[in-house]
């Protein structure tokens, strides 16, 4: 019954809601969006979420006579007002009304709820059955006012910073970075939304004061400071960013040069090639970032070798430092800055060490009494004048021969091999290294010097050949032995050789094994470029003397059968050949013995080392090598040396009766006669 009830209120709400309209056409049904509109009151906007076809829902008269709710048809599926009987009291075409015809975008309708009018009794809201969708931003009203954009919080100064660098380095990138290294620079700033490294907040940071208190002393591993200007970290934005690419590049160009030589060898001679390995400016930057100690970092670049650090202390002597080393050159010190120095001053002075390297009033202190003593301008600040006065005299030409022998040092790689072979050819003496250990070494002959010069290389030792035949290089063969024979006819086959011509005129001469092959019983082949090789000689006597510069540049070794034991016990450790059983070997018949570990070999060119008593030894400088340079060291050239040049490599099939012995007939021009005898004579070949 009060379901009954409850239907005949709604009936005569919905039928006084209709009479009190502006005219009955309503019950006809609108036939258009606004008669939709105006005919169907739509409920505030504010806070409503749209509703989802779930959500509406309208109440109707089950067949059973008990109401219920029942969801609203789809759109598609509700017959138009128009078709439903005008009489039915119970229409809900308010409630869901099918649109007249699609549109491009329909906006989902807010849920529909009948108020009712002033006149009529007060009744309860007809509400969704299924509870509203979760709140989400409605859609502005057509007249609402645009809604504004909080303003973006300002850039900060590094940011504006930030900003300045990329630009700078499209515009002037060319001007303040090595045009080589541009490219890679651009792209790590790019990498860090061209924040910057040496700045912090707008003023230089700890990691740029560390960097400019190392290059300042870079004079104690022989490279120049003015090559590495630091900028100041002064001025507006654009200043700043200008200052950020300068101490960039100021720390790229140290990097390079400690790694690989501000020299590149081949403008020393055309007879050294080593594999120079430059570091990448990501890699450089990233090492010096990521440092807890920027000094450290840096200094990670020179050459880790204990014979390059050996020779840093010797310098440091030679320049008046004494035993403790020499104190750098560098900016001047006040009370407040933080330099490496600082320490070893500390020491030089007597005062007890301290935790940082900060120049603090005790420092400034001893350098006033200092001035004092030395009757200079007492002003506590540690300058170059006060260097000098404690460094003393120097020893310019010693220190120039040390320098030079460092700058070689970045020649060479710097992982000489668990086990290594090293000649220093100035010192005439090859000596094998395992683990870090001198495990042999001997005498050897190496080349005369010009073009017969031994030349300066890394190699690895790939195979040893007892009994090897000589196959005369191209050079000798042109130079030497076919102007001999023209002379002679005989002379070439009363010494073993043999002799013989191709179809196109080209002449090869060899020596059969045995004991006068000029090679020896053994050779020791590292193939490489200038076709040298280190092998026996039948010419013992050399070996007595003191300066043993005499062959076409390969290495002649006084004990060839130790030798062989020495790299084989290395090398074939289960199956070491003793000198013993090497000698039994010697006979007509060639053998070659592959290395299972190839051992790298290094030619060098050491004419100033440190001892095993810890004393320097300065040796003849026997090619020229140390004068060509130091000269280029104190040269404008300097300043592009580090790139090389294009000067032409010598002949790859240089020998001798030391060289070469290479298996393979040579590369160079065939030329059967020579015009010229060589002037140390045709005997000298084997001395």
């Amino acid at each position: 019954m009060s379901g009954t009830r409850f239907s005949l209120l709604l009936a005569t709400t919905a039928i006084v809601m209709v009479l009190a309209g502006p005219s009955h056409k309503a019950f006809a049904g609108p036939t258009t969006d606004a008669d939709i509109s105006a005919a169907v009151p739509m409920p505030e906007s504010a806070n409503l979420a749209p509703p989802t076809v779930d959500d509406l829902a309208t109440v109707t008269e089950d067949p059973t006579g008990a109401s219920s709710p029942m969801k609203s048809l789809p759109a598609d599926r509700v017959a138009p007002a128009a078709a439903a009987p005008a009489a039915a009291p119970e229409i809900a075409a308010p409630a869901v009304i099918a649109p007249s015809k699609p549109t491009a975008t329909l906006t989902p309708p807010a849920p529909v709820q009948v108020m009712p009018d002033e006149a009529a009794p007060a009744a309860a809201p007809v509400v969704p059955a299924a509870a509203p969708a979760p709140a989400a931003t409605p859609a502005p009203a057509a007249d609402a006012p645009a809604v504004e954009a909080p303003p973006a919080a300002p850039l900060t100064l590094d940011q504006r910073i930030a900003q300045k660098v990329q630009e700078l380095i499209g515009t002037k990138g060319d001007r303040i970075l090595d045009r080589k290294y541009k490219a890679a620079v651009e792209a790590y700033y790019q990498a860090r939304s061209y924040a910057p490294v040496w700045i912090d907040d707008g003023i230089e940071n700890k990691r740029a004061k560390a960097a400019t208190a190392y290059l300042g002393g870079v004079d104690a591993d022989g490279l120049d400071p003015a090559d590495y200007i630091t900028p100041s970290f002064a001025g507006d934005e654009a200043a700043l960013a200008e200052a950020e690419l300068k101490m960039t590049a100021a720390v790229l160009a140290y990097a390079r040069h400690a790694s690989t030589g501000r020299i590149h060898y081949s403008r020393v001679s055309p007879d050294i090639l080593y594999n120079l390995v430059t570091p990448e400016p990501a890699e450089i930057l990233g090492k010096v970032i990521e440092a807890k100690n920027v000094g450290q970092a840096l200094d990670g670049f020179e050459p880790p070798h204990a014979a390059y650090k050996a020779l840093k202390a010797k310098l440091a002597e030679a320049r008046g430092g004494g035993a403790s080393g020499r104190i750098s050159n560098g900016q001047a010190l006040k009370v407040g800055m933080d330099d490496p120095r600082v320490p070893m001053l500390r020491a030089r002075f007597g005062l007890p060490e301290a935790a940082d390297t900060t120049f603090d009033k005790s420092l400034a202190d001893a350098v006033k009494d200092y001035q004092k003593q030395r009757k200079l301008k007492p002003t506590g600040v540690f300058d170059n004048g006060v260097a000098d006065a404690l460094n003393g005299p120097r020893n310019e030409h010693e220190a120039d021969i040390i320098i030079a022998n460092m700058e070689r040092w970045r020649w060479i790689p710097r992982d000489l091999g668990k086990a290594y072979v090293m000649v220093n050819i100035p010192e005439y003496m090859l000596r094998v290294y395992d683990q870090g250990s001198l495990a042999w070494q001997t005498r050897v002959v190496v080349g005369l010097g010009g073009a017969k010069a031994t030349p300066l290389l890394t190699e690895t030792m790939k195979y040893i050949t007892i009994n090897p035949t000589w196959h005369v290089p191209q050079s000798i063969v042109h130079h030497e032995y076919l102007p001999a024979l023209a002379q002679d006819p005989t002379v070439l086959a009363r010494m073993g050789l043999q002799v013989s011509y191709a179809r196109d005129g080209s002449v090869s001469i060899t020596q059969p094994p045995g004991a006068g092959n000029a090679l020896g019983r053994i050779r020791f082949n590292f193939p490489n470029k200038f076709s040298v090789y280190q092998h026996d000689t039948p010419d013992k006597y050399m070996f007595a003397s003191e300066r043993r510069a005499a062959s076409h540049g390969c290495m002649r070794v006084q004990y060839p059968d130790q030798y062989a034991e020495a790299l084989l016990r290395i090398a074939n450790p289960h199956e070491a050949l003793s000198a013993e059983r090497i000698r039994a070997m010697y006979g007509t018949g060639e053998r070659d013995i592959q290395l299972q570990y190839q051992i790298p070999v290094h030619l060098t060119y050491q004419t100033a080392y440190v001892d095993g008593s810890g004393h320097l030894v300065i040796r003849e400088d026997i090619y020229g090598r140390d004068a060509k340079l130091i000269s280029l060291l104190k040269s404008d050239e300097r300043r592009v040396a580090d790139q090389p040049t294009a000067s032409d490599r010598r002949e790859a099939s240089i020998g001798s009766s030391a060289s070469a012995g290479s298996s393979s007939s040579s590369t160079a021009p065939r030329r059967q006669v020579m015009r010229q005898q060589p002037s140390y004579g045709f005997f000298g070949l084997f001395r």
